[in-house]
C-alpha cells in the first residue's frame, strides 16, 4: 500500500508541477520499428496545463486551451481548429499520461543511481491500443526527462533535451504573416 501511495504521490505531484508551471525544452522524438531504422525529430516545446507552442521541422503547434493552431512554413498555411480531446492527447504525452492513470496498473521504480523515478502505467484493457507508458521523471525537481509508448511493434520516444520550469509569459497563439493562407475550420 505504502509503494503505490508512492507512485501516485510522485505521478499526482509531476501532473500538478505541469498544470501550475511552465515547462520549456528542446526535445527529439525518436519512432523506432522492428522493422526500419529508428526516425529521429527534434523540436522545442513550452508547455503549460493543456496549453503548448511547439515548433518540430517546418510545423508549428500552439493550442490556447481552445484553438489549436497549426502553422506550415512550406506552404505558408495557418489551420485553426477546435480539437478532439484524442488530438489533444495525441499532440502532448504529458495530457495523455495523466489521461491513462485511471485505466492503467501503475508501477515506479528508482533508476540505478536513484536520481530519477521511472513510472510505468501498462492498461489494465489492452484494447487501449497501447502495451504500456514510460515515464522518467528527476527525483529533485520532478523534472520530466523522457516519455516512451509502446505499441505492438512501434516504439515511440520523447526525450527533452536540458527541460526547466520558466517564469516568462508565453503566448500559446499563432498569427498569421501578411500572405499567409487561413484555413479556419473552427465550428
Amino acid at each position: 500500500m505504502t509503494t503505490l501511495l508512492t507512485i501516485l504521490t510522485v505521478l499526482s505531484s509531476f501532473l500538478t508541477n505541469l498544470e501550475n508551471k511552465t515547462l520549456q525544452s528542446d526535445f527529439t522524438i525518436t519512432i523506432t520499428e522492428e522493422v526500419n531504422a529508428p526516425m529521429n525529430y527534434p523540436g522545442q516545446i513550452i508547455l503549460h496545463g493543456d496549453q503548448f507552442r511547439l515548433e518540430m521541422m517546418t510545423i508549428e503547434a500552439a493550442y490556447d486551451g481552445k484553438t489549436m493552431y497549426m502553422y506550415s512554413s512550406e506552404t505558408d498555411e495557418l489551420t485553426l481548429s477546435n480539437p478532439t480531446e484524442t488530438e489533444l492527447l495525441e499532440a502532448n504525452p504529458f495530457l495523455y499520461a495523466k489521461a491513462l492513470v485511471d485505466v492503467c496498473n501503475i508501477t515506479e521504480k528508482k533508476s540505478q543511481d536513484g536520481t530519477q523515478t521511472i513510472i510505468t502505467l501498462t492498461p489494465k484493457d489492452q484494447s487501449i491500443g497501447i502495451n504500456r507508458f514510460t515515464l522518467h521523471v528527476r527525483n529533485a525537481d520532478l523534472m520530466p526527462l523522457k516519455a516512451e509508448i509502446k505499441e505492438g511493434k512501434k516504439t515511440s520516444s520523447l526525450k527533452l533535451k536540458e527541460p526547466k520550469f520558466v517564469t516568462t509569459q508565453n503566448e500559446y497563439v499563432l498569427k498569421p504573416g501578411k500572405n499567409t493562407y487561413v484555413n479556419d475550420m473552427r465550428l
